[in-house]
């Protein structure tokens, strides 16, 4: 039976170490890679539109010496109980300050409130009064109206995980690929003007027809007459000719 020498001994550690460290730096690269290649490639699906409810709301600033609502402020009730009977998906919650010196034009303030979102059709079971302390009663605290809605949003924008210059460790500028926050606003503004959120799930049901309109070409179309409409206004908006 043969023995190595101490030297020899040695030396297959040192290898043998240097070879287990070689490994676990391609193990660490090839788990980088993975992580990379994870990030979808298309900004639809990097930057989905997601369906989430949130609170709608306005405040209305009330005054120690005058109670009531301005025309303004009547303009903005009555532009969130119109919203709410159209996309509200519960009650109206109404926050009014407590133990504050305006406590008595807050009180005819909420009376008008009320009667305002009753005469726009807001049943009595859809509106809840609830009372908050102001943490800092040298300011003005404000009557708020807060309802939740369904909304599509997209986002957060901004993020920047890579760097977009030539870079050995940026691949997408070496393979032509759209950076990650590319498509972001694109999204999350489509997202914003959408009017009914589940028009990105399903399809609207037809509405009737308009049977006025229908039998009206169909008349024409016996007679053999043009169907199309015909708009005078139009004539008047082109271009005048004269000089030519």
């Amino acid at each position: 039976m043969t023995t190595r020498p101490p030297q020899l001994r040695k030396r297959a550690i040192g290898l043998g170490g240097a070879l287990v460290g070689i490994a676990l730096a391609l193990g660490g690269c090839q788990h980088d890679e993975v992580t990379t290649a994870s990030i979808p490639d298309d900004y639809k699906q990097r930057h989905p539109i997601a369906i989430e409810e949130q609170n709608r709301s306005i405040v209305v600033f009330v005054g120690h010496a005058r109670g009531g609502l301005s025309a303004a402020q009547r303009a903005d009730v009555m532009g969130l109980a119109s919203t709410w009977l159209h996309e509200g998906t519960g009650a109206i919650h109404i926050d009014t300050p407590s133990g504050t010196p305006n406590a008595r034009p807050v009180a005819e303030t909420m009376r008008e409130i009320q009667s305002m979102l009753a005469a726009a059709g807001v049943p009595p079971r859809g509106v809840t009064v609830r009372t908050y302390q102001p943490g800092d009663k040298r300011f003005l605290p404000p009557i708020r109206l807060t309802y939740s809605r369904i909304a599509a949003v997209a986002g957060p924008c901004g993020l920047w995980p890579e760097d977009i210059g030539p870079s050995m460790k940026n691949k997408s500028w070496f393979e032509n690929k759209d950076y990650y926050n590319y498509g972001c606003s694109y999204q999350r503004n489509m997202a914003a003007m959408i009017d009914n959120p589940s028009d990105l799930e399903q399809p609207r049901s037809e509405t009737p027809s308009y049977t006025t309109r229908r039998t009206a070409a169909f008349e024409k179309y016996r007679k053999g007459n043009p169907t199309s409409v015909t708009y005078p206004e139009a004539e008047k908006a082109k271009l005048s000719d004269t000089g030519k």
